[in-house]
């Protein structure tokens, strides 16, 4: 199967931004075979190789004088089933909202408080997706990755992965893995996370009393679809900052001020603050300037009303830090990364 290298390709249709630049070579790749010969021909070009999904996690400022492969492998099998616990393995380029779709219409839990998140399988484990109390290391069962550094295949259990907050051992390497394929360990057995966010009261108001886990991700995307625009409309790239982890001493004085600080202690004593509401408090909620803007519903999103720049977005995203850092003492740390 060999490879169909293109050359000066518009990335807008390959980004959730939509945001308009050119790749100098890109490539889509199906198979293992596959991404070993464009990290070959990166290699004898001497040209650096972008790898993307979905694209929704990425922010692009300016044309990319690279290889740009976009992983479109598809494919998803049961491993194992015990008969209450089922082992699914997706490969990297499968939407990641149909395969969750795909394993609850299989009779499976566990990535129902996941649904209607944008982006791939193989970029789900990049940042430790999560959302409505449920992240991929609850529901992990290992993956293989190429390491572009010695060509091998690698599988990787949990602990390997160092999964964080938004956080994995590939985000803190990068340039180096390629992740081909993700495995999951779902449930027969319906344990459903109800209790963060508004789910259960949206099930309540659907008169729903005893969930299934369709129920819950059908709960779930209702919600997000109030919440968060679809890209498909208005460009964005989801949440674009990370909800800060700061010292208690610093959460308690700002709550010194603001009695209805949104925040959420951590174990390890250190406590958690919603970006959403610093962003909306400091008066961001629904700006804009040109076409980049602060989404007039969730201030957590920022959005492309068409024509902006990625520079212009990033602009705005670094505005909005300096003045949360200068009000609150908090850094900001962005989500999407920087091209």
């Amino acid at each position: 199967m060999s490879l169909h290298i293109r050359e000066q390709v518009s990335l807008k249709p390959f980004n959730t931004f939509g945001i308009d630049v050119q790749a100098r070579w890109f490539v889509e790749v199906e198979s293992d075979e596959q991404v070993r010969q464009a990290l070959a021909w990166a290699h004898e070009h001497q040209v650096a190789l972008l790898p993307i999904g979905g694209g929704s996690n990425l922010l692009l400022t300016g044309d990319l004088d690279a290889l740009v492969m976009r992983m479109a492998s598809h494919g998803v099998q049961v491993l194992s089933d015990d008969g209450l616990q089922v082992v699914v393995e997706a490969q990297a380029g499968e939407p990641w909202h149909p395969f969750v779709q795909q394993t609850l219409a299989m009779g499976l839990a566990g990535l129902e408080n996941l649904s209607l998140i944008p982006g791939t399988v193989g970029a789900a484990p990049m940042q430790n997706i999560g959302a409505y109390g449920v992240e991929i290391k609850d529901v992990f069962a290992g993956l293989t990755a190429l390491d572009r550094q010695s060509g091998e295949l690698c599988d990787f259990n949990l602990a390997q992965c160092g999964f964080g907050y938004r956080d994995s051992l590939f985000k803190r390497e990068p340039g180096r893995w390629l992740i081909l394929r993700v495995r999951f360990r779902l449930a027969r057995a319906v344990q459903l996370h109800l209790d963060y966010g508004p789910v259960r009261q949206r099930l309540a108001e659907q008169g729903i009393s005893e969930p299934t886990p369709s129920d819950v991700s059908a709960a779930i995307c209702s919600i997000r679809r109030e919440k968060l625009p679809d890209p498909a409309e208005l460009g964005n790239a989801g949440s674009f900052f990370k909800n800060p982890v700061v010292p208690a001493a610093l959460a308690e004085q700002i709550k010194a001020d603001h009695a209805d600080l949104v925040a959420y202690p951590q174990a390890d004593g250190q406590v958690k603050l919603a970006a959403g509401w610093l962003i909306e408090r400091a008066g961001w909620k629904g700006f804009r300037e040109g076409d980049a803007g602060v989404h007039r519903l969730q201030s957590l999103v920022l959005v492309n009303y068409g024509s902006a720049t990625g520079q212009q977005l990033q602009d705005l995203a670094t505005r909005i830090q300096a003045d949360i850092f200068a009000r609150f003492g908090v850094q900001l740390e962005m989500e999407p990364n920087l091209y």
